[in-house]
Formats: C-alpha cells, structure tokens, sequence
C-alpha cells in the first residue's frame, strides 16, 4: 500500500471513529456502575430510559414491522420483515444490559438487524432486571418466552435462540434448563459477546481492561452481585461455562478483539468442541462488545456471517 493509500485509510479511520463516538458514548453511559457494592436506583433509572430512546433513535426498522403484546403481563414484541417471513419460524431474542438493565426498546436495535439479515420473524422480551429481580426472575421469564412459543404452535427446531452480552448468558441458561428438564432444545443458538463465566476467571478480565471502549470489570462486578446476590458464581445457571454442555445446538459466537469478555468466548467454544458441540468462534479484529449493534460496515459483515451460518445449520 503506497503512502497515499494509508493517509486516506488513516482519514476514513477517524472519520468512522468521530461519526460512532456519540453512539460509543450513550453505550459506554449504559454499561457504567459506580461500585461493585453500589447499584444506585435513580442512575439505573436513566441508563434505562436511555437505552429505550437509544433503541428507537438508531433500530433499523425500515421494512420492518413492530407488533408489542403481553405474556404473562410481561412486554414482548415481534419483529416482522414486511416482505414476508418463513411464519414456522422464529429466532427468540434475548437483550444483554448486565441484567440491570435493557427493555423492549433497546432489543429493537439488534432484533430488528437480526430480522433484517435472516429474514425471518423475531421475538423480543422484557425480562425483569436486578437488583429489584434479581435471579432467576430473568430465567424465569425467558422460560415463559419460549413456552409462549410451544403453546403458539412452534416446535423446538423451529427456534433460534440468540443473545448478546447478558442475554447470550441467558440464552445459555434457557438451553441449559431445557436440557436439564428433558425438553428439545432450540435448533441453533447465536452468541453476541456472551457473559458465559460471572466468576471473571478468564485472562481477558485483565489483559483487555485497557482496550475495552465498554466494559469495565467494576461493572461486571457491580451487576454481577446485583443479579446473582452472593450465590456461587460457579452455578451453571449463573455462569454457563460450568455447565455440561453436551447435546447442545449448533452455536455461533461473536466476539471482538477488545473487549474483557473475550475469554468467555473463548473457553467457550473450547468446552463445546469438548462436548462434540458444532461450534463456530468468530473473534474480530479491533472490535469491541456487541459492536454488531453499531451502524457501520464491520457490524453488518458480522450479521451477514450469521445468515450464512443459519444457511448452513437449517
């Protein structure tokens, strides 16, 4: 590459970087905790609030329809493409947010890209969020999701089950408790920067900390301890990592370069293969946690990677 070339590479660099900084703020903003032994009510409250106008202002909703109802008085929320949709289909999505946070709203921005890409019908929940709920509120009602899914007609190979950051922790959990209760499981799962390990053992914790434009291990200690209320971290049902993973669906996982939750992906996708799992680790070069939810070109690669995926395992 002459110089010329790596000037305008350089340009292009700081012009995408000063065009995704207000985005990178409201998130660095959402995923913030003062101490691990403090969740303040009031700030939670605004990172909510923000999360729901985040969804709404940035979700690429063109072609899309967003039909909300309730479950058990519980929010949910379909995502439909207008151009028609494979209707025995559904991916069941899980939002991440520490499990303190995320609504409805903020499951519209990777839901609606998630329908966009596949082309095919999405779920969205409103679990209830720690520390007001702490565990198993959320499993619970990711319980009542899928459940919600069998009683409308949907068999097991039917659904996709994703998740990003907490929610791939919960979308490990629900194929967990399934398994556990001698269900079907879910056809595949789609893994975005999960949380698959709250003990923090892994060595990106530390070797990332410095690079990670999002996450802070304060944080992850903060919501942790708020969602798990001093419960043994090593539980399959908080930590996944630690669970018998055999029998368990195609997967893929997502995750990037920078961000402490690397490792979690990881040991991931090593466990799995140690099960027999079918297992795919995509981790990206300079990319942060859950950047798929940012409007740029490496994200819609990402997702474009999802739908080959899918290709393949249905």
């Amino acid at each position: 590459m002459d110089r010329y070339s790596k000037g305008t590479e350089s340009a292009r660099q700081k012009v995408e970087k000063q065009r995704l900084a207000p985005f990178m703020r409201a998130l660095k903003a959402i995923h913030s905790a003062a101490t691990p032994d403090v969740m303040d009510l009031e700030d939670l409250e605004k990172q909510r609030k923000n999360q729901e106008l985040l969804g709404r202002l940035v979700a690429p909703m063109s072609g899309m329809t967003w039909r909300p109802f309730q479950v058990e008085e519980m929010n949910c929320a379909w995502i439909r493409p207008q151009r028609g949709y494979d209707r025995r289909k559904a991916i069941l999505y899980c939002h991440g947010g520490g499990y303190t946070s995320g609504n409805l709203g903020y499951s519209r921005i990777l839901g609606s890209k998630l329908s966009q890409v596949t082309g095919m019908q999405v779920l969205n929940f409103e679990y209830r969020l720690a520390p007001e709920h702490p565990y198993p509120a959320a499993v619970e009602d990711a319980m009542a999701a899928w459940d919600y899914l069998m009683y409308q007609g949907y068999g097991a190979r039917d659904i996709i089950v994703a998740g990003d950051s907490a929610g791939g922790n919960l979308a490990l959990v629900l194929t967990h408790n399934l398994k556990q209760a001698g269900r079907r499981l879910p056809r595949a799962l789609l893994l975005f920067s999960p949380w698959t390990d709250m003990t923090a053992s892994g060595r990106s914790y530390q070797e990332r900390a410095a690079i990670d434009p999002v996450l802070t291990l304060n944080y992850i200690y903060a919501t942790r301890d708020a969602y798990a209320r001093g419960l043994d971290f090593t539980d399959p049902c908080l930590s996944p990592l630690f669970a018998d993973l055999s029998g368990f669906p195609p997967t893929l996982v997502q995750a990037g370069t920078n961000e402490i939750l690397l490792s979690d992906a990881v040991r991931l996708r090593n466990k799995m293969h140690r099960a027999n799992v079918v297992c795919r680790l995509e981790v990206w070069e300079g990319m942060w946690h859950v950047f798929q939810t940012f409007p740029m070109k490496k994200a819609h690669e990402a997702l474009e990677h999802v739908e080959r995926f899918l290709a393949e395992t249905l």
